[in-house]
């Protein structure tokens, strides 16, 4: 698939652990870094990204376009559980990020995005030279 037809210049990571970092003086500590499950359909005039963030906040949620690269990226905090111990669970705690280097296809000015029920949505309008149409014969 060329870049051309859409959004895949992504990094590909699986969770990793990080790494800690030794030398300024700031404490810091490892933590899990993950890359959400995305889903990229094209939907007539436009794209739609949908990426899988349950119990994530708008507000812990940073969303960025600069160059043609369209960036997400927040953080994950662990539920409260109410005086519970977890024992075992399976969602995504800690930082995440996703980036898509977007093609000339898409109208940078026209992009959407709105979460809900743990999905974040993003709407990629098509530029209108890029919209496929049919030319009549003289």
């Amino acid at each position: 698939m060329s870049e051309e037809k859409i959004l895949f210049d992504e990094r590909k990571l699986a969770a990793q652990d990080k790494k800690p970092q030794a030398g300024n003086g700031e404490h810091m500590v490892p933590g899990r870094f993950y890359v959400p499950d995305t889903d990229i359909y094209e939907d007539g005039e436009q794209l739609v990204l949908a990426m899988d963030l349950p119990g994530v906040d708008k507000n812990d949620l940073e969303i960025n376009l600069e160059k043609s690269i369209l960036s997400i990226e927040g953080r994950v905090t662990l539920a409260d559980y109410d005086g519970l111990d977890p024992v075992y669970t399976e969602y995504n705690v800690g930082h995440f990020a996703r980036t898509f280097r977007l093609s000339r296809e898409v109208d940078q000015e026209g992009i959407t995005a709105h979460i809900e029920d743990g999905v974040l949505t993003l709407y990629l309008k098509k530029r209108e030279e890029s919209i496929p149409r049919r030319i009549a014969i003289s």
